[in-house]
C-alpha cells in the first residue's frame, strides 16, 4: 500500500468504530439501523460500513441553540409508529 493513502482519514467506518465516532455503544447504533432511526449505511457485501459524512449529516439533524428550540429531528432507538393519517381511514 501507498504510503500517503495510509496517512489519509478512512471515508468508511464499520458498526463498532461509528459507534465510537458518535459516542454511543455500537449496540445502539444497531438499533438504530433496525428501527430506521439512524445515519444512513451502507452493505458492502456482508458488511455494513458508515460514511463519515453520512455520520456528521445525522448528528446535524439533531442540532439546536437553546433547550427552548424545537427538538431536533434525530428519534431514539427505538421501535417508532408511522402518524396516524385521516386519509388512510374510511369514514
Amino acid at each position: 500500500m501507498r504510503s500517503d493513502l495510509a496517512a489519509l482519514p478512512p471515508k468508511f467506518l464499520r458498526t463498532k468504530e461509528a459507534a465510537q465516532f458518535l459516542s454511543l455503544s455500537a449496540r445502539t447504533l444497531e438499533k438504530h439501523r433496525t428501527y430506521g432511526t439512524g445515519p444512513a449505511y451502507r452493505k458492502l457485501g456482508g458488511r455494513v460500513v458508515y460514511a463519515v459524512d453520512d455520520l456528521l449529516a445525522w448528528t446535524d439533524r439533531g442540532a439546536v441553540t437553546s433547550t427552548s428550540d424545537p427538538r431536533g429531528s434525530v428519534l431514539p432507538a427505538k421501535r417508532h409508529t408511522p402518524p396516524l393519517h385521516a386519509s388512510r381511514f374510511p369514514r
